[in-house]
C-alpha cells in the first residue's frame, strides 16, 4: 500500500482515504460485519488435525488487496501462456512423448511420477484441455515483478472464499468499491458452467453436468456444495452415481438420469475403486472405462497432476519454450532437485536457509521451512532427504511481500500470495480476481488455510468504467 518513502501507491489511494475518516472502533465494527457475513453463510474449512472442532469459519480479513489494471494485464498474459503450454505437456506425455525424446524433460521424472497415469495413455480430451480449472500460486518479487510459486492443476480450491470475500467486500466498504472501477467476479460460476459443458458440446446439444464431492467431511465441502448451487449443477457422491453399459447415469427420485461432464473434486486415487484404488468408497465403479469409452468427460482429466508436480515444476520454462517458442512471461523461483547429487548436496549443507517440499504433496503438508525449524526437525528432514531425494526438491527462502490487514485493531502488515483461477475448454481465460491468502500470524510465511491461514478479497483495477462492468 505504501512505498519505501511512505507515500500510497496510486492504486491505493481512494481506499485510503477511507480508512483515513474511521475511527478504530468503526473498523472493528465493519470486521464484525465481515465475519457475521461469513458465519451466516456457513463459509468454513476443515483444519485435519486440528485439536479443537475441525470446521472453522475461515479467517478472513476487512482490507482488499489491490491490483492496478497494468500488473494484472502481465499475469494475466502470462497465465494463459502457462496453462496452454502445460495442456500440450500433458497432451504430448500421454501421446508421442516427443518432450521427453528429445530430452527437455527427463524421461524417468515424469513417467515415474506417482501422479502419472499410464490409463490414460493415447485417449482423447477435448480440446486438449486437461485441466479445465488451474489455480496458480503468484508471489510479489523484491523487484515487484510477480512469479510463479507452484501450479495447481489436480482439484485446486479456494475460488468460493474469492466469491465470498468480494460479497463481503462489498458490504464492508460498498462506495469506495464503486469509485474504483474493480473487476467484476461474479459471472465465474457461468464461466466454469460454460467450460465444463463446452467439454461435451461436440457429441451433446445440453450436457448433464455434476459436481462430484468426497463429501460432508472433506475441507473444502463448502466449496464444493457453494459452486454446485451457482451453476445449478447437481451435487453427488459417488453413491448417487451408476455405470451401466459404459454410461455413467445418477440416481434421482423419477429414475436414473444420464451424465456427460463431472467436474470431479475427488482424488484421482479415488474416482474409480475398478482401475485405481480398490479400497476407495468415494468413487464409481467403471467410471474410468466409461471415459475411456467416451461416454462422458471428467473434469480436470485423471493425471493432470503430473504437470503440477514440484519436480516438474522446474522444467516449465523450457515446456514453455519448446512448445510455444516463447520465454516465460511468469517467471519460476530458483529450484534445486534432490534428485541430482550435487544439488542434493547443496541442500543439505543449506537446509537452515532453504524451504524443502515434497513433490506430490500440496496444501502445506510435506514441507520443511529451514530458518523456522528446529534443529531436531531439520535433522530428520535430512534423514528423509537421504532416504528418498527423488521425492523432495528445495527453493529459497521467499520473503512474502506484505498487504495491510486488520490485525487487534490495528493495521498491520503480512505476508501475502495471490492465486487466480484460469478456466481451460474451447479457450483460456483468466478471472478477473484472484485469492489473496494470508499469513495471520507475525511474520510467518505459511498462507495456506490448511494450516491456518486467512484470505481477504483481491480488487482487479479496470481500465476505465466500461472495462469494469463488462
Amino acid at each position: 500500500m505504501l512505498t519505501l518513502a511512505g507515500e500510497v501507491r496510486s492504486h491505493y489511494v481512494g481506499l485510503d482515504e477511507r480508512i483515513a475518516t474511521l475511527a478504530s472502533e468503526d473498523m472493528a465494527e465493519r470486521q464484525r460485519t465481515l465475519e457475521r457475513f461469513f458465519l451466516l453463510q456457513g463459509i468454513t474449512f476443515t483444519v485435519y488435525g486440528a485439536e479443537s472442532s475441525t470446521e472453522r469459519i475461515i479467517p478472513t480479513d476487512l482490507l482488499p488487496r489491490i491490483i492496478p489494471a497494468g500488473e494484472w494485464a502481465t499475469i494475466e498474459k502470462g497465465l494463459t501462456q502457462r496453462l496452454r503450454a502445460l495442456n500440450m505437456f500433458l497432451a504430448d506425455i500421454y501421446g508421442e512423448q516427443q518432450i521427453l525424446m528429445d530430452g527437455v524433460v527427463p524421461r524417468e521424472l515424469v513417467l515415474m511420477a506417482p501422479s502419472y497415469r499410464r490409463e490414460m495413455q493415447n485417449l482423447y480430451v477435448p480440446h486438449q484441455a486437461y485441466a479445465n480449472v488451474c489455480g496458480s500460486d503468484l508471489i510479489r518479487q523484491p523487484d515487484g515483478a510477480f512469479a510463479v510459486l507452484e501450479d495447481n492443476l489436480r482439484v485446486p480450491s479456494g475460488v468460493s472464499y474469492m466469491l465470498a470475500n468480494r460479497e463481503a467486500s462489498k458490504r464492508t466498504f460498498p462506495g469506495t468499491f464503486r469509485a474504483s472501477n474493480v473487476r467484476a467476479v461474479d459471472r465465474y460460476p457461468d464461466l466454469l458452467l460454460s467450460t465444463l459443458k463446452g467439454m461435451a458440446a461436440d457429441w451433446r446439444p445440453n450436457p448433464q453436468v455434476v459436481v462430484l464431492t468426497p463429501g460432508v467431511y472433506n475441507s473444502a465441502y463448502y466449496e464444493h456444495a457453494y459452486l454446485a448451487r451457482l451453476m445449478g449443477a447437481p451435487l453427488v457422491e459417488g453413491r448417487d452415481l451408476v455405470v451401466h453399459d459404459n454410461m455413467v447415469y445418477m440416481r434421482t427420485t423419477t429414475g436414473l438420469r444420464r451424465i456427460d461432464v463431472i467436474y470431479r473434486r475427488v482424488d484421482d486415487d479415488f474416482i474409480d475403486p475398478l482401475t485405481f484404488r480398490r479400497d476407495s468408497g468415494l468413487g464409481v465403479a467403471g467410471l474410468f472405462n466409461a471415459y475411456r469409452a467416451g461416454n462422458v468427460v471428467i473434469c480436470n482429466a485423471p493425471g493432470t497432476g503430473v504437470a503440477d508436480d514440484k519436480a516438474v515444476y522446474a522444467y516449465v520454462p523450457e515446456i514453455i519454450k519448446y512448445y510455444l517458442g516463447e520465454d516465460a512471461i511468469l517467471p519460476n523461483i530458483e529450484t534445486f532437485l534432490c534428485r541430482e547429487p550435487a544439488q542434493l548436496s547443496h541442500v543439505l549443507a543449506n537446509l537452515d536457509k532453504l524451504v524443502v517440499k515434497a513433490v506430490g504433496a500440496s496444501g502445506g503438508y510435506g514441507m520443511l521451512i529451514g530458518p523456522h525449524a528446529s534443529a531436531k526437525e531439520r535433522s530428520e528432514f535430512a534423514d528423509a532427504l537421504r532416504a528418498d531425494p527423488c521425492n523432495y526438491i528445495a527453493q529459497p527462502t521467499i520473503q512474502l511481500s506484505t498487504a495491510p490487514c486488520l490485525i487487534d485493531g490495528e493495521i498491520d502488515p503480512r505476508h501475502v500470495d495471490l492465486r487466480p483461477f484460469i478456466l481451460s475448454g474451447e479457450k483460456i481465460t483468466v478471472t478477473p480476481g484472484a485469492l489473496t491468502r494470508v499469513a495471520l500470524k507475525k511474520g510467518s510465511l505459511v498462507v495456506n488455510s490448511s494450516q491456518g491461514g486467512g484470505s481477504k478479497d483481491t480488487w482487479i483495477l479496470a481500465a476505465d468504467a466500461e472495462e469494469a462492468q463488462s
